[in-house]
């Protein structure tokens, strides 16, 4: 059974592909096709990012509006998407682009605070993304049952303490607010959730590399780019704060 802590590529995503109804040809999905959608989809958040940090980097109020239309169009579309996935092709530029808008302007404000930890984000980000690429294809790491369960295990957990702490701080709370703090406690459960946004991608090098032998339809490539960018701005995201948290101190 195929595991993924990726939302939008579950045990479902491709467990109805087999051999008895797989498709072939130009219908079928493909490792290449897989790849040049998910070049489209980062290509349109990067546009998306550089209007959004032109408009509010010397504005940090007016980042705001963009920050929070961003995220609630990336979660509709987002959910869309993980919900249909043959809405895909139409639903998950949307997606890049909404969340572009939100990146973009989140990144404003903390290159305001911090000058160059945005370089520094996106470096280790793609640089983490090729290592681990080249770890998947190599065979260096292999995504055993044990492996994907573990993995899958500790997203959840974290996962479950952020939406905790997004309630306390509903009701007033300080949050669990060592998680988000600068010291040590604070640090090493940022370099924990990043380790792990990060292995979330050889499971989605998995998935994707499994719909291909299953011989999933077309528009599934779509599906897998967008599972993997999903995971990606989760990684960015999670460096961003692990970067900010280690400039405080």
């Amino acid at each position: 059974m195929m595991r993924t802590a990726n939302p939008a590529l579950n045990d479902k995503t491709f467990g109805s592909f087999g051999v008895d109804n797989a498709y072939e040809g130009s219908n079928a999905m493909t490792l290449q096709g897989t790849v040049i959608k998910t070049g489209f989809l980062l290509a349109v958040l990067v546009m998306a990012g550089a209007f959004t940090w032109s408009q509010t980097y010397q504005n940090q109020a007016g980042a705001y509006p963009w920050l929070i239309g961003g995220l609630i169009g990336g979660l509709i579309f987002g959910l869309i998407t993980a919900f249909k996935p043959t809405a895909a092709p139409y639903t998950a530029p949307i997606y890049a682009a909404c969340e572009g808008l939100f990146l973009g302007a989140i990144s404003a404000l903390f290159e305001q605070m911090y000058t160059g930890i945005v370089v520094q984000a996106v470096g280790l980000t793609f640089g983490t993304l090729a290592a681990l690429l080249i770890a998947y294809t190599s065979g260096l790491i292999k995504p055993t049952e044990n492996f994907k369960l573990g993995i899958t295990a500790a997203t959840g957990a974290i996962f479950l303490v952020y939406m905790v702490s997004f309630v306390m701080n509903m009701f007033g709370s300080t949050g669990i607010g060592f998680i988000h703090d600068s010291g040590p406690i604070g640090i090493g459960f940022s370099v924990v959730v990043v380790i792990i946004a990060a292995l979330n991608l050889v499971l989605d090098f998995d998935f994707i590399e499994t719909g291909v032998e299953r011989g999933a339809p077309k528009y599934m490539e779509w599906y897998g780019a967008f599972g993997l960018l999903v995971t990606l701005v989760w990684l960015y995201l999670e460096i961003l704060r692990l970067l900010a948290k280690l400039r405080e101190r």
